[in-house]
This record gives structure tokens, C-alpha cells and sequence, in this order.
């Protein structure tokens, strides 16, 4: 791998560095002019260190810049550390599910009784969340990523269902209500039969510069499922919280709450690392009722097929459930909801989710004075809360993507994505912007960010440069004063000169089978093709060119 990176990305970054002018901008350039990578990935900067929201600002948007950009040639095997930490969340699982077991089977020891206690606390709280047992049969769900066999590019809904079905033999019992759907009726029309796996496969996707994310892949019929089921689990929260949880706007909500928070430090926001990972059979067959456990754990992947240095292995899974798993989501914000539940109700306080206590995930905000109480609980429960995103005091708070010091948005702008192309440049440069005016101090800041955002312009051809617009258009067009926006008027509508997405690349639908075809326009797939247009199925990341255009803005 070559130790460069793009001079256009360089320029930026060391036009930011200059703009900035923090405590750590001279660091930061001198290791990208020596291409010390390794150094600069593992840079931190925490805010206990300063007094200010501006001061840290200006070190924290110099350190992450090139943090998490995945083009970064540093010496690390991202996905060899990603591996390693599978199995250390794996030994880690096992030794809470010994731990776990005895409450389990009712052998704990004498002295354990408060311990048990707590546990039945989580387990009513679970119960109150999302109810005894979960909706008989509801309806399976396709999911927009891979499957096990269903992989790269063939991953839309009628390669889905033109592929041999896959499910682990624990999840069986689905195959009743799935013999009942088009889909099953395409795969006997050309005469497939099951094929059943020992569980999911183990891969990797980019996380930042030092390590992979792990994710898992599950079998087809058992995604589908899994889906259904993690959606019956957020129906259940909108119901029982009175639309209080409701996951679709939590994220905004999280960010308000961690704003003010770090303002009146009400509130603690932490994060677990590793969360699915880390969350054991143990813990998940205490907590959750019987019906609910039993239906999440027969479509639950035993096993995982891992390839370690070329080597294919199949592993005995301790953990309940991974990233990938089609209900995990929800089952982390279940069981976080109610751990943190189960900690404030003993501790003397009512819990009102969505009100005084907040999770989204393994992202959690609950009141100051039980912080240390939930991260112990979370501790012997088998979980280890980041200390980087964890926050318990001081003036800062981080939740869902929202970084606040004082009230003020202090969130920095991470490259992630290579920078080759217009539309690259545009993303980058809006991404500057955006950490600007998001301030209350926002011209400041931009008059700071300035010179990186015009040396992002640069690589971006003329004709393209003039689409300029609103930020609420996204990375079509770049972020500017209404002043810049190139406009036209038809009637009395505005149209705003964009560089959009022109070039798609389709899969004719004459490649499946007629009752894949059927299946699909039931499904809603391809909306034209009851009209003869069998040409306009568009798969994911299907975007193959781009073009200037114009779009509606009123």
C-alpha cells in the first residue's frame, strides 16, 4: 500500500490544521508531512482537558478529520484486529454466562439474593416494554443488505428470492408461516429445497483507521424473520411507552437531551463498547419472557463461520445475537432501557422512558446520580461502558452522533469515504461547512474553516462549482448563501441547479424467473413493471454517474 494519500485530501487537511490554529494543529501537520499515520489515528483528545467549548473544538475537528478515513494508509490489519476482538467479546461472553448461569437454574449462592433481585427487576421492566409475548406470525420483512449466499451486488429482493432459501435448523418452525408467501412458491416452482446452515457468516466493514467493525450474515429465511420480529419489538416500545420511544426520531431526541444536559448535567449519557457483542445467552434468557425468548432464540445463528488467516472456522457463539442479526437493534434498546429501568426504580425514582431515561441501541441517558450505578450493574452483567464516549460529568455529553460542550455543538467532521471524484469533493466540503454554522458561533468559525472548504472546491470543476444550495438538499449540491444558489422559476416554483445522481445501473427483470417476477410486484419491487417496464430495477449502490441538473426547492 502506497503511504500517501490524495494531495487534494493533504491540502485540505493542512488548510484546516492552519484555519484552526488550536494547542494541537503544528502536531497533527507534522505527522501528515512525515506520514506518521499510526500516530495520528491514535491521537485523542478529551474534553476534561479544556475550558471552553471553542478551544476544544478547534483540537477536536484538527485530531478526527482524517480519523476514520478508510483510504489511510496506516500499518494496521483493520481486519485482523477486527477478528480479535470477535473473540475477545467471545471469551468475554463465556465468562458472564458461567457467571449468569446459576440465577438461570436458581443455584446462586447465599448472599446473592440482591444480585438475583435486581435480575427479576430487569426482566419486569423488559416485560413492561414490550409485553409477555410477542404478535403471533407477523410478517416477514426483507432486508436491503446481503444474506449468506446472497452476496455483492445480488442482494435486491428478487435475487433474494431466485436464490436457494437458507435458514439454521433451530428456526424450523418458520418454515410454516414461510410456506405460506410467494417467495416459497417461487423457489418450489423451480423446484429448490431448503438448504440449512449452522449459522451466520462473519465478516468485516470499515469502522475507522485502526479497526474493522465485525458484522455477521445471516441466513435468508432467518433475516427475513428476524426483521419481522425486531419490528414487532419497536411497535411494542411506541405502544407501551405512549409514543415516548419511538426509534424512528429517537436519534434527534438523544441529541436535544445530551445538549441540555451538558448544560445542567441532569443527565448522563453512556456508551457500551462492543455492545451486541457483548451481551450473552445468559443475560438474554434472564431478562426477557419466556415466549419472547424462545422465538428470538430459535432464529438466532448458534454458530458463526469465520476466516482467520485463510483459514474457514466455525464457532460456538456465547453472545445471543451480532450486528447483522435483524433484531439486535431493538433487543439492545430493550435490555438497556431496561437495566437502567430496573436501576432508578430501586434506587427510588420512577422511570419514565422517554422522559427521564433514554436508549437508543447501546447509546443510553439516564440521570446523573445513577450513572455509577448502571455502569457497575452493566459491568457484572458482562458490558464495559467506553470511557470515550461515556460521560458522567464536566460540561460535555455525547449521544447519537450529537457532541455538546455547554450547550454548544462541538461535533467534529470525519472523512470517511475515498475522495476521488466531484461528488466526493462536495460531500467533504459541505461536511466543513456544516461543523461551522452549526454553532452559535457560527462566523467564527466559518471565517476559520474558510480556507479548507475553498481548497475542497478546487478539485471540483467549474460548471460543477456553481451548484450551489441549501443544506437541505444534502451533497447534491454545495452548501452556500442563498445569494450563490444558481435559480430558475417555472411558474411558481424554484428550481435549484444540482450535480445529482444520473447514471444507474439496472437489472432487467427478464432475468428472474415468472414467479420471482410475480412475487416481486407483490412485493412492491419496481413500481413500473405492471406497466411493461421490466428494466427498472435498481439494486443497491447502483449509482454509476453523475450529471448537473435541476431540482424543485420551494
Amino acid at each position: 500500500m502506497s503511504n500517501f494519500i490524495p494531495r487534494e485530501v493533504s491540502k485540505v487537511a493542512l488548510a484546516l490544521c492552519d484555519g484552526l490554529a488550536g494547542s494541537r494543529s503544528d502536531q497533527v501537520k507534522n505527522l501528515i508531512a512525515t506520514q506518521n499515520w499510526d500516530e495520528l489515528v491514535t491521537l485523542t483528545c478529551s474534553p476534561s482537558a479544556y475550558t471552553d467549548p471553542e478551544s476544544y473544538f478547534r483540537d477536536a475537528a484538527c485530531i478526527s478529520f482524517l480519523r476514520k478515513y478508510e483510504s489511510l494508509p496506516t500499518s494496521f490489519d483493520r481486519k485482523k484486529n477486527a477478528i480479535q476482538k470477535f473473540f475477545d467479546a467471545e471469551r468475554k461472553c463465556f465468562r458472564t454466562n458461567q457467571r449468569l448461569l446459576p440465577f438461570l437454574h436458581g443455584t446462586f449462592q447465599p448472599g446473592e439474593e440482591a444480585i438475583f433481585a435486581f435480575i427479576r427487576q430487569v426482566r419486569k421492566e423488559v416485560t413492561w416494554l414490550i409485553g409477555e409475548r410477542p404478535p403471533s406470525n407477523p410478517n416477514g420483512k426483507f432486508g436491503p443488505g446481503a444474506t449468506f449466499s446472497d452476496r455483492g451486488g445480488l442482494t435486491t429482493i428478487p435475487d433474494k428470492m431466485q436464490s436457494r432459501p437458507e435458514l439454521t435448523r433451530g428456526a424450523w418452525p418458520f418454515l410454516i408461516p414461510w410456506g405460506g408467501t410467494l417467495w416459497a412458491k417461487a423457489a418450489a416452482s423451480r423446484g429448490d429445497s431448503i438448504v440449512f446452515q449452522e449459522g451466520n457468516r462473519f465478516t468485516t466493514v470499515p469502522k475507522d483507521s485502526e479497526t474493522d467493525r465485525g458484522i455477521s450474515i445471516e441466513c435468508s429465511v432467518n433475516l427475513f424473520y428476524q426483521l419481522a420480529y425486531g419490528n414487532a419489538m419497536r411497535e411494542a416500545l411506541r405502544k407501551n411507552t405512549n409514543n415516548r420511544v419511538v426509534l424512528e426520531s429517537a436519534q434527534t431526541i438523544h441529541r436535544q437531551v445530551a445538549r441540555e444536559a451538558s448544560i445542567t448535567g441532569e443527565f448522563a449519557t453512556i456508551d457500551i463498547t462492543q455492545a451486541s457483542d457483548t451481551i450473552c445467552k445468559s443475560l438474554v434468557a434472564l431478562v426477557l419472557p419466556i415466549k419472547w425468548h424462545e422465538v428470538l432464540d430459535d432464529l438466532r445463528s448458534p454458530k458463526t463461520t469465520i476466516d482467520q488467516d485463510g483459514v474457514k472456522k466455525v464457532v460456538v457463539l456465547e453472545k445471543f445475537s451480532s450486528m447483522g442479526n435483524g433484531y439486535t437493534f431493538e433487543l439492545e434498546t430493550v435490555i438497556f432501557m431496561a437495566i437502567c429501568s430496573a436501576v432508578m426504580r430501586l434506587g427510588g425514582t420512577t422511570p419514565k422512558p422517554g422522559i427521564n431515561v433514554y436508549t437508543f441501541g447501546d447509546d443510553m441517558i439516564v440521570p446523573t446520580k445513577f450513572a455509577s450505578e448502571v455502569i457497575s450493574a452493566l459491568r457484572y452483567l458482562g458490558m464495559d461502558f467506553n470511557p470515550k464516549k461515556t460521560f458522567v460529568d464536566g460540561p460535555f455529553r455525547e449521544s447519537c452522533g450529537g457532541d455538546y460542550f455547554s450547550g454548544v455543538d462541538v461535533r467534529p467532521f470525519f472523512l470517511k469515504k475515498e475522495v476521488n471524484e466531484p461528488q466526493h469533493y462536495i460531500g467533504m466540503a459541505n461536511g466543513i461547512r456544516r461543523m461551522a454554522i452549526t454553532s452559535h458561533r457560527a462566523e467564527y468559525r466559518w471565517h476559520r474553516v474558510m480556507r479548507a472548504w475553498f481548497s475542497a472546491l478546487d478539485s471540483i470543476p467549474e460548471r460543477i462549482r456553481r451548484c450551489r444550495g441549501p443544506s437541505e438538499l444534502g451533497d447534491i449540491c454545495i452548501h452556500d448563501e442563498s445569494a450563490k444558489w444558481e435559480t430558475r422559476w417555472r411558474g411558481s416554483i424554484r428550481y435549484i441547479r444540482v450535480y445529482r445522481p444520473a447514471i444507474y445501473r439496472k437489472v432487467k427483470w427478464t432475468v428472474f424467473d415468472p414467479d420471482v417476477m410475480l412475487a416481486g410486484a407483490c412485493y412492491g419491487v419496481g413500481g413500473d413493471s405492471a406497466r411493461g417496464r421490466h428494466d427498472n430495477l435498481i439494486p443497491r449502490d447502483a449509482v454509476t454517474g453523475y450529471k448537473t441538473g435541476w431540482v424543485s426547492f420551494s
